[in-house]
């Protein structure tokens, strides 16, 4: 089970039932459309499919599953059809989209009691490591998973393959998908950035294959692989993203003593300097970096990496309206934290961080972790910004509830609804489904007010399948937009007491949908919006 990156032209292994796909031997005996619609005929034909698959090729390394969306499939399958492949090659690995447990695009298995060898966020990268826990991020070229010849949205190579050092960074495989034409081929941007990739990969894919997850929580500079070379000695790959203009590449928090080091593109090895400072060692490389997207600095150090997380700085928001209350700390033991909030860097001069500390003005707050008078940690830094709240409406004439416009369509985005004629129209309670008239392929824009109780910063919430948006007084605060599973998205905004604007806007294509609107009051936990704080106009 290596680590790295995997090139997929075709998505979903669950279609396989579909005539137009292979495998299809036998496909008009096995199934007739005259025969009526009988799901566990279905599941039986998928299984012939799937025991072919690993019975007639040899050893097969993955098994990767979709269309576990679809309300037909349930748990009970997904075991079953789990347990029928590990029964056939026990040492094959099945994703979790085999069963239900999967928690929208972002891919994890939501609890325990669902079977699936490995998590799928799609479209996304997590934003941390998930420690002890195998993932593989599954991500289109451009915006469709098929062919599109109007979609010329591809992504650069550049972001490709800073994508797949993060991946790699945190633990994880990059699936990056091929939409190829009807007659097979793949598209020229396709092609383009394949080759490009692979040139990259030429030269610096031993920092990629069989890595594991980087030590460093992060780097300012780039991203960091690793891999065991003999006993008792690391190599740390360094994917320097931005090279050091003054020809110095500092690797803060490691305590390490450097074996090594020297570039992964010098066929020669040529040796780097490499020398301690504080908590830091620092390696001294050329001025011009020999990658102009992702240069790899190779670091041999001895033992397995010793390295100290900075204090972690925590606060309700980023922005705030007259104070904040803002905590530092680490979970370090025999270390003391130092802060400052006016931008520079802490030293054993700086105020010690022993309880939050209040800000009223916009601040950057820094903290490094000390020991025996030295600093152990590279800086963390956060930004808090004082903010003017949104003065609330005048108005009258309301009454509980919320307006809503039902439409009928396909679209794969949300349309601009001003644009469109609803089917129907009136008053809801809440977010409520219950006008529709069919269960794809339909819109929803919502609109009314919102009674915000106190002067505050609100964050509200949407979890959709598939897309939505929020706005408050027609800033837009949510956006959760695009086809994709159930996933929620967040935003914040500033807000004086009283009636605010609220639109939210919704389109289901196929599969499940679901429509959530939450909000987090300051100081409370975040909850549905209750149905008393929404009205409309007359």
């Amino acid at each position: 089970r290596q680590q790295g990156l995997k090139i997929c032209w075709y998505h979903s292994m669950m279609d396989w039932h579909h005539p137009d796909y292979l495998p299809r031997r036998n496909w008009e005996k096995e199934i007739s459309p005259a025969d009526g619609a009988n799901f566990d005929r279905y599941v039986q034909h998928l299984k012939n499919q799937v025991r072919e698959l690993l019975t007639n090729y040899g050893p097969i390394g993955v098994m990767w599953f979709d269309g576990e969306w679809e309300e037909t499939w349930n748990h009970e399958y997904g075991v079953d059809l789990y347990n029928f492949c590990r029964k056939i090659q026990p040492d094959v690995i099945v994703n979790n989209r085999v069963d239900k447990g999967r928690g929208g695009m972002a891919g994890m298995t939501k609890d325990e009691g669902y079977v699936g060898d490995f998590g799928t966020p799609e479209q996304e990268i997590p934003a941390t490591g998930i420690p002890g826990v195998d993932w593989e991020t599954c991500m289109t070229m451009n915006n469709h998973w098929g062919y599109n010849k109007f979609d010329k949205n591809f992504k650069s190579t550049k972001d490709l393959l800073r994508k797949l050092a993060d991946i790699a960074s945190k633990g994880g495989n990059f699936l990056l998908n091929v939409g190829p034409k009807a007659d097979g081929t793949f598209p020229q941007e396709s092609i383009d950035r394949l080759r490009e990739i692979g040139e990259w990969m030429k030269v610096n894919g031993e920092a990629i294959y069989g890595t594991q997850a980087s030590p460093f929580p992060s780097l300012e500079w780039g991203r960091c692989t690793q891999k065991q070379v003999a006993p008792g000695e690391t190599r740390l790959y360094l994917h320097v993203f931005d090279w050091p203009q003054d020809g110095k590449l500092i690797v803060h928090g490691i305590f390490n003593q450097a074996k090594g080091a020297y570039l992964l593109a010098d066929e020669t090895k040529k040796s780097l300097p490499v020398s301690r400072k504080e908590d830091a060692l620092v390696i001294e490389v050329p001025n011009t970096a020999p990658d102009t997207i992702n240069s790899v600095v190779v670091l041999d150090v001895i033992g397995k990496p010793d390295v100290s997380i900075p204090p972690q700085i925590e606060a309700e928001n980023d922005i705030f309206i007259d104070a904040l209350k803002v905590k530092i700390f680490s979970d370090r033991e025999n270390v003391e934290v130092y802060c400052t909030t006016n931008g520079e860097t802490p030293t054993l001069s700086s105020e010690k961080a022993t309880a939050p500390i209040l800000i009223r003005e916009t601040t950057t707050v820094k903290a490094r972790l000390f020991r025996d008078g030295k600093p152990v940690s590279g800086v963390s830094e956060r930004k808090f910004t004082r903010v003017n709240p949104i003065s609330a409406m005048k108005i009258s004439g309301l009454a509980s509830g919320i307006r809503y416009e039902y439409f009928v369509g396909n679209w794969d985005r949300l349309p601009d609804f001003d644009e469109l004629k609803p089917k129907k129209s009136g008053v809801l309670d809440n977010f409520s489904f219950s006008p529709r008239d069919t269960t794809e392929h339909f819109g929803f824009c919502y609109s009314g007010y919102i009674k915000i109780p106190k002067d505050g910063v609100y964050s509200f919430f949407t979890n959709s399948d598939d897309g939505s948006k929020l706005y408050v007084d027609y800033k837009l605060v949510v956006d959760n937009d695009g086809l994709h599973g159930a996933v929620e998205k967040k935003g914040v905004v500033p807000l004086k007491a009283g009636f605010h604007r609220v639109m939210v806007t919704f389109f289901e294509k196929t599969g499940g949908d679901v429509l959530k609107v939450f909000w987090k009051k300051p100081g409370a936990e975040k909850e549905r919006i209750p149905e008393e704080v929404l009205f409309y106009r007359k």
